[in-house]
């Protein structure tokens, strides 16, 4: 069999000559090989009008490439073919940003995967950084109890050696939920610490007991010598003071030299916000049902409380719908050859996946007994390639032309005139709020590019009536015209606008029939297409639109991606991995940003929590994640939690060593 390996190279534009992104391709096998082709694919994407260097373009769907070398080109044994693209749909700014994966396709047919190496960058020789950075945890630190997200009141006394687990000796229904909870949480992280363990095990008495009239979320732990007692008037609230617990005596346990035990005093503890959230983007890269039940139970040990689920893009569609099997048959699923060609890292053989509907009940009952609000999102009407290519029905069969979206999608929106999209958008509803009982569908709403359905007879003629024959003949300007030039398309005001407004009115009045409220991108917000009191938006574009929607009216959560977008760098080096679009954000700049700043008091009546999001672009390799989300996944947990005057940096950097990660990926460094 044939084998290849592939080195890609990045060189930035210079005085004398333009981008290089540089594609060296090895023959290691021992016969030569002529008539193939190289299919490869990273978060970076070919520009469809890049000219190619020693080959030829044959296809690109945003980050896939297909090329082949010249006609009659025969590379020999041990002989490399190099082609060179001049044009990016933007810079390579870190390591990660290259081509992850790659294949040849064989003369005949036949598939070869290739062992693909990370991008090298000119000028570039630092070692490539993956896995968590360390926090060591001090011999002296600011505090000598360690809980993350620090509490409202640290009012304790004494200490002691660190009990060697808990007795947890509940007191009613709800008392008994939050330790069942607590107990299955800690089994889960720490599997071998037997944090609870009966009394014959030295487990320490823990009271778990009911109090009335306290706030939602809040818990008061009681020390009193050889045992403590947590006070709450939910289970949701005696679950944190429980985790509260855990934190302590873990820190006390391993680090015996810097923190105590408590034998006096109390905490009392609530959080700054309601909605402390994290997102997870499952469709640019496929996580398991184990791994999404990892991510719910690490958000549960930093209190985090709203899980967003993003199942639905333009690379893949993840969520099992009876009605439309053909959404997880085709759009599940990416492959050359397939509807969805190998994207972001999946090789040539059909790799991806979806949730069944047994595998998201037991995720939302999961997060439910941990406190956590699952809200589920269907990206739309943009973002829905894969959809389109299951069920080609949904266009306007008359449609002509091409529009592109900022991610190189071709006609990967809804149609907003087309009667068939609204039956299947609220057949999906249906399917989807009987999944997910907290009742909030997120319909996403960003990044409609600015030319979408401007080839489209029914678009026009409805966007004639809503807003007469001059912006019919605007929006008839745009057809076959590539935006995105510059990040995403700005569409407010513009006939997309009006278009998408019209769609996305229709839609929330369908979630509101169902007694479901509205989730939204920013761009929701558009022509004021939700009502105010039924629905929430999160402000991610920039700091200053989220002050800017809650003026209006709109109840806001921040996630801007300048500091809460996870998928970004943690610095500038091209040896860390991540994203650059929105710049970078190091724990420390994650940690001091301060969401409040903007808000007027009325304002800030109308913010209602942050999160943080995980975009999978770049997370092929996992041990990319845990470098990304950790510690910075803490970092969010505390400013959701504590309220700004009780942060420090130097605590947290002291503390958060001692937080459990995804897969367990540490830097080297």
């Amino acid at each position: 069999m044939p084998s290849f390996s592939l080195v890609t190279t990045w060189t930035p534009a210079s005085d004398s000559e333009p981008l290089g992104y540089g594609l060296e391709l090895t023959n290691t096998g021992d016969e030569p090989v002529s008539g193939f082709q190289l299919g490869f694919s990273g978060p970076a994407r070919i520009d469809p009008h890049a000219t190619l260097e020693n080959g030829k373009l044959l296809r690109r769907l945003s980050n896939h490439t297909l090329i082949a070398p010249p006609d009659g080109f025969v590379l020999q044994p041990g002989a490399t073919w190099i082609a060179t693209a001049r044009g990016l749909s933007y810079g390579l700014r870190h390591w990660s940003d290259g081509a992850n994966s790659a294949y040849v396709v064989l003369a005949d047919g036949t598939l070869v995967p290739i062992a693909t190496e990370p991008t090298r960058g000119k000028g570039h020789n630092a070692p490539l950084l993956k896995g968590a950075a360390r926090f060591p945890v001090p011999a002296r630190a600011p505090v000598n109890v360690s809980i993350i997200p620090w509490p409202q009141s640290v009012a304790t006394t004494g200490e002691r050696a660190a009990p060697a687990g808990f007795d947890l000796r509940p007191e009613g229904e709800l008392a008994n939920r939050a330790a069942a909870a607590f107990a299955g949480l800690v089994d889960d992280l720490f599997p071998v610490e037997a944090i609870v363990r009966p009394a014959a095990e030295a487990g320490m008495p823990i009271a778990i007991v009911e109090r009335a009239a306290m706030a939602e979320e809040a818990y008061e732990i009681t020390f009193a010598g050889d045992r403590a007692t947590v006070a709450a008037t939910t289970r949701q609230g005696m679950f944190y003071g429980l985790v509260t617990l855990g934190h302590i005596l873990r820190g006390a346990r391993q680090h015996p030299q810097t923190f105590i035990f408590p034998t006096g005093g109390t905490i009392t503890d609530a959080p700054g916000f309601g909605y402390r959230g994290s997102h997870l983007d499952v469709a640019r890269q496929f996580y398991t049902g184990a791994e999404v039940s990892r991510l719910l139970k690490l958000m549960a040990w930093n209190k985090m409380n709203r899980f967003h689920w993003h199942l639905s893009e333009d690379e893949a569609w993840r969520l099992e719908i009876d009605a439309y099997p053909a959404l997880t048959e085709i759009g599940a699923w990416r492959g050359h050859g397939k509807a969805l060609p190998p994207l972001l890292g999946s090789g040539p053989y059909p790799t991806g996946g979806f949730y069944t509907k047994n595998v998201v009940r037991q995720i939302v009952a999961l997060a439910d007994s941990l406190g956590i609000t699952v809200i589920p999102e269907i990206d739309m009407p943009g973002h829905f390639y894969a959809a389109l290519q299951a069920l080609p029905e949904l266009r306007d069969p008359n449609e002509q032309g091409e529009y592109q979206s900022v991610q190189g999608f071709p006609n990967n929106s809804l149609n907003p005139a087309h009667e068939p999209v609204y039956r299947f958008v609220e057949t999906v509803i249906d399917e989807v709020l009987e999944l997910f009982p907290a009742g909030i569908f997120h319909l996403g709403a960003d990044e409609v590019p600015l030319a979408a359905w401007s080839g489209s007879p029914l678009a026009l003629d409805l966007l004639e009536k809503l807003a007469g024959p001059e912006m019919r003949r605007k929006h008839e300007r745009q057809f076959n015209q590539l935006g995105n030039h510059h990040g995403a398309d700005e569409i407010e005001g513009s006939p997309t606008a009006i278009l998408q407004a019209h769609f996305i009115r229709r839609v929330h009045d369908y979630i509101k029939s169902k007694g479901a409220i509205t989730g939204g991108w920013e761009e929701a917000a558009h022509g004021d297409a939700v009502d105010k009191d039924k629905s929430f938006v999160i402000g991610w574009r920039n700091v200053e639109i989220n002050a800017a929607l809650a003026e209006r009216g709109y109840d806001i959560v921040v996630s801007p991606g300048q500091r809460y977008y996870l998928d970004m760098a943690n610095g500038v080096s091209w040896a860390e991995p991540g994203a650059g679009w929105a710049g970078w954000s190091g724990p420390q700049e994650t940690y001091e940003f301060d969401p409040r700043a903007g808000f007027s008091e009325n304002g800030l009546k109308h913010l209602i929590g942050i999160q943080s999001c995980i975009w999978s672009e770049s997370m092929t390799d996992r041990a990319i994640f845990d470098r990304l989300v950790f510690p910075r996944l803490s970092a969010i947990a505390e400013s959701a939690w504590t309220q700004p005057e009780r942060k420090s940096w130097d605590r947290f950097k002291s503390l958060v060593g001692l937080m459990p990660i995804m897969y367990g990926h540490w830097a080297e460094e």
